[in-house]
């Protein structure tokens, strides 16, 4: 039997809402963008609810993630 264990990352789950993305490309770019940004450990954009759940300590400001957002 294998066992696989993770640990999750640490940080704060941070829901951003994010308009204007028309396809799977764009999300890429906005996950992309998100995980380049210091301190973030995970990014997932859903293209449906256009949302972007961020895993990221709070000394990451909410400006660099929009910043990061924006950009993409």
């Amino acid at each position: 039997m294998n066992t696989l264990t993770t640990k999750p990352p640490a940080g704060a789950l941070r829901s951003l809402n994010i308009a204007g993305m028309t396809c799977a490309s764009c999300v890429a770019h906005v996950e992309k963008a998100l995980l380049k940004v210091e301190g973030v450990q995970a990014a997932s954009v859903n293209l449906a609810t256009e949302t972007a759940s961020v895993t990221a300590p709070a000394s990451v400001p909410l400006s660099a993630l929009i910043e990061a957002v924006a950009k993409a």
